[in-house]
């Protein structure tokens, strides 16, 4: 991946700018249908070209917020349309059915919160997006915030490739350590989610309808 990263940047770096908005447009879009393209990456290395006077900084965050805007609409309206037949044991078996349902509870809670924080949670943005349209929240709340969460979050990555330079690479591993928190706080999450479910089922813990419960009061 890095050895293709390192060929993609070498080749937008000697196109005209307007081809280099094109392909940042496209591959923050990209990003969310797929998400092993280095979508954040290719920002700061945007970043990086408007330090150095190819770009524009300001150009180039918009460019990629609405790629990433346009992508993440996309993977909801997905959801919207094909819901629970995403989950099908026997269809679209590509897909990381466990992070989707592990979304879906989280959703359930917090679904505002979690739209908002899409774009830091790396792993997660294309599964929440989907999920987002599953459960049919509202494309207008949903639009707004999946906006100012790719704003943001873009905003950061093109001012880490203007400040860092020509070493705009070492962006990368300060994003593999955030990824690791990420997929850390993820795991913890569904451990919880587990023990919670277990006690709950378990006999003698008080809920409504088990044993020892207060069913009928």
């Amino acid at each position: 991946m890095l050895d293709v990263l390192g060929d993609l940047v070498r080749w937008m770096g000697s196109l005209d700018p307007v081809w280099v908005y094109a392909i940042l447009l496209g591959i923050a879009y990209g990003e969310n249908l797929l998400p092993p393209v280095p979508g954040d990456m290719v920002v700061v290395f945007g970043g990086y070209l408007a330090g150095v006077g190819r770009l524009d900084a300001v150009a180039v965050t918009l460019v990629a917020t609405l790629g990433g805007l346009a992508g993440f609409m996309t993977m909801y309206a997905i959801g919207l349309r094909m819901g629970d037949l995403l989950l099908a044991p026997d269809r679209l078996t590509w897909l990381p059915k466990g992070k989707i349902e592990v979304a879906r509870v989280a959703l359930a809670r917090r679904g505002y919160v979690l739209v908002a924080a899409n774009r830091f949670l790396s792993g997660m943005r294309s599964v929440i997006s989907l999920t987002v349209g599953m459960t049919r929240m509202p494309s207008g709340p949903v639009a707004v915030l999946a906006f100012l969460s790719s704003l943001v979050w873009t905003a950061l990555l093109v001012a880490a490739g203007y400040v860092v330079g020509d070493r705009w690479e070492i962006v990368g591993g300060w994003l593999k350590a955030w990824g690791s928190v990420i997929l850390g706080i993820a795991a913890l999450f569904v451990v919880v989610q587990i023990v919670y479910y277990v006690r709950r089922r378990r006999p003698g813990s008080g809920h409504v309808g088990q044993p020892g419960g207060t069913a009928g009061t």
